[in-house]
């Protein structure tokens, strides 16, 4: 099986064409196997690049643990610069089915090749019961949002917001995302009863009202170099607690996105797209 390693502001993936390779048997156990970093290609994931009946391609993820996740905002750039760069569709926009739906992607080319490209990653999801979360909504807000709601994990007091960007995110606003934030809360969050579906946690430092610096506890994965998602729901979840504008820089241990919660509600996620090295499984 061929493959192509990728990442998103060094959050990595083994992407498989299944335009070419056949779809495997079971991508769950593959994606345990080939994700691991001392016995496989090593990454945070697999994801599949597939035929779509509504699209120009179908993207499926699934986490290093092997369960399949509803989208990523770094990979979701990355299968579109496949999808370009390899000749499958050289249409732009493009437009690739997800677990969200269809999102739409303007590339920035060079040379022939993508190296960035901007994800309308469509609207927050905020109703306690979409994301899903059981803590209480703010009922004096609109769609009644989970904004600096308290709960105590592991004997620590939180403020939280949450939010769904397609997959379920837990904010929380500290002094700075240390290694006890993310390592050892941010595992305790992940798997914690309030969120019945797991969630991803994110601990983000405000650096100023348009910039912030984040770590993020990725669901099904661990701490990843970056997560698209993630940073998405930092941008709506400062706005929603007033620490930030809609429009921020979001600093992350791979690299840099931006994000814009732009006036029709959309959230825009603009940053790099790179392919690392191409080989085959031999499994």
């Amino acid at each position: 099986m061929k493959f192509t390693k990728m990442h998103g502001a060094g959050n990595d993936y083994v992407y498989v064409n299944c335009f070419a390779e056949p779809i495997p048997g079971d991508p769950a156990a593959l994606a345990r196997r080939i994700s691991d970093r001392h016995c496989g290609v090593g990454g945070d994931g697999l994801i599949l690049i597939c035929p779509s009946q509504c699209a120009d391609a179908r993207m499926r993820m699934f986490n290093a643990d092997g369960s399949e996740a509803e989208m990523c905002g770094n990979g979701v750039r990355c299968v579109a610069k496949y999808v370009y760069d390899h000749g499958l569709s050289r249409r732009t926009p493009l437009r690739i089915e997800t677990g969200r739906g269809v999102l739409t992607l303007e590339l920035e080319i060079d040379a022939g090749l993508v190296r960035r490209a901007r994800v309308d990653m469509g609207e927050p999801i905020l109703d306690p019961v979409r994301i899903p979360t059981t803590l209480p909504g703010d009922s004096a807000l609109p769609h009644h949002p989970v904004v600096d709601a308290p709960v105590k994990i592991s004997g620590k007091n939180l403020s939280v917001t949450c939010v769904s960007m397609g997959n379920p995110h837990c904010v929380a606003f500290v002094k700075e995302p240390t290694d006890y934030w993310v390592l050892h809360i941010g595992s305790k969050i992940e798997r914690d009863p309030h969120f019945p579906n797991r969630t991803n946690a994110e601990f983000v430092q405000v650096l100023s009202p348009t910039e912030v610096r984040m770590r993020v506890w990725e669901r099904g994965s661990g701490e990843t170099q970056a997560c698209g998602t993630g940073a998405c729901a930092v941008c709506v979840a400062g706005a929603l607690s007033g620490r930030t504008q809609r429009k921020i820089l979001a600093h992350l241990p791979g690299g840099n996105l931006e994000l814009d919660w732009a006036e029709d509600g959309h959230v825009y996620l603009t940053g790099e797209a790179v392919e690392v090295f191409q080989g085959e499984w031999k499994e």
